[in-house]
């Protein structure tokens, strides 16, 4: 079997190829148009010795981290048993590899024993699962590998997970992530995410809507019962840079000084010192939970300041949450435990001019 890149030529066997392999949750003529146009992604057909095509997968990479997801792979009813699937499969492992990605995560029907059995014997494990996932309403199984080695992926302790519901609430649904981490009994809604970005916000930061300040998120945080600390690597106000209007500057420098009264009144610490892994990975040790700005531009090529919450350290990586959900590119599993090599932390970590780097420490 010859394993080579789809082309757009290849449509109408693909289609063909999805309705053999497939009794429901299949890709779409237009889906297929899609991902055969589209840059961040690898995909790979099998082609028979009669130039059939009996077999394809489809990796799509999210851009700024190291990570990339097994999309769907579909092998010929006639082929199965050949060894196909693991010959496809060891293809788009070195393929995603040699664009930098480290971590292939996947998602895999629980009453599938055949194909978990062979995810199983490639190296993958099982971090997680989906209740009613697919459109039978079965259970799916997350499964991840490290594909840079033979080892496996790491399995990741519980986290919760948030979506933000609005575009300028990244930082309220950050830190109730990891509120809710400390206190599992706490329910999620958008009440309580637009609660928290009223408290928290700036007014004025980007040109919409008011982003939220860290004293702030600290302060929301310290009131519903959680101990808090700040770190900021200089002194505020941290966001006049990015806003024109003097008047608007003014309002936005006052509100910063209100923060920081409240924040000496409610005793919430304050730590102008940079804040890098070191920090990070003594205080999750000691049951901290923490949200971290970090600009965007790696993930979307746009210089946004936007919330993350950071769910584990090891000694190659960070790893995040991200309450951003991309409906139409993303799956849920795509924003969550999000590997970043931790030499590019420092870089994401950093937003504007003025290279600023904050991030809010929770504690029971």
């Amino acid at each position: 079997m010859e394993c080579r890149d789809a082309d757009i030529t290849d449509l109408a066997a693909l289609v063909s190829l999805e309705n053999r392999a497939f009794s429901s949750d299949k890709l779409s003529k237009r889906q297929f148009q899609y991902w055969l146009k589209a840059s961040n992604k690898v995909f790979l057909v099998a082609v028979s010795p009669d130039k059939r095509i009996v077999g394809y997968g489809l990796v799509i990479m999210r851009k700024g981290t190291r990570l990339a997801r097994l999309y769907s792979i579909a092998i010929d009813p006639q082929c199965h048993g050949i060894g196909l699937g693991c010959r496809l499969l060891q293809e788009l492992e070195q393929r995603t590899l040699a664009f930098e990605k480290l971590f292939m995560r996947l998602e895999v029907s629980k009453t599938n024993d055949a194909a978990i059995r062979l995810y199983k014997r490639m190296g993958y494990r099982v971090f997680g699962h989906y209740p009613h996932y697919y459109e039978d309403e079965s259970d799916a199984l997350r499964m991840q590998k490290a594909i840079h080695n033979n080892g496996g992926g790491r399995v990741f302790q519980p986290y919760p997970w948030y979506q933000q519901t609005t575009e300028f609430t990244c930082g309220p649904s950050a830190l109730m992530m990891a509120m809710a981490k400390l206190q599992p009994e706490m329910t999620f809604s958008q009440e309580l995410e637009l609660d928290v970005w009223r408290e928290a916000t700036t007014i004025f930061m980007t040109s919409g809507h008011g982003g939220c300040h860290p004293i702030g998120l600290a302060l929301a945080a310290q009131k519903r019962g959680y101990k808090t600390a700040v770190y900021m690597n200089q002194s505020p106000p941290l966001f006049t840079n990015s806003v024109r209007s003097e008047r608007k500057k003014q309002i936005l420098t006052l509100v910063e000084q209100q923060f920081v009264h409240q924040a000496e009144l409610k005793e919430v610490k304050l730590h102008f010192d940079e804040i890098n892994l070191e920090i990070i990975e003594k205080a999750i040790s000691q049951g901290a939970t923490i949200i971290s700005l970090i600009s965007t531009y790696q993930f979307d090529g746009n210089k946004v300041p936007h919330w993350v919450t950071i769910t584990a350290v090891d000694k190659h990586y960070l790893y995040l949450h991200d309450p951003d959900l991309d409906t139409e590119k993303d799956l849920p599993v795509d924003c969550q435990h999000i590997p970043i090599a931790r030499e590019d932390f420092t870089r994401l970590s950093s937003y504007g001019k003025a290279r600023l780097r904050t991030a809010v420490f929770l504690y029971n």
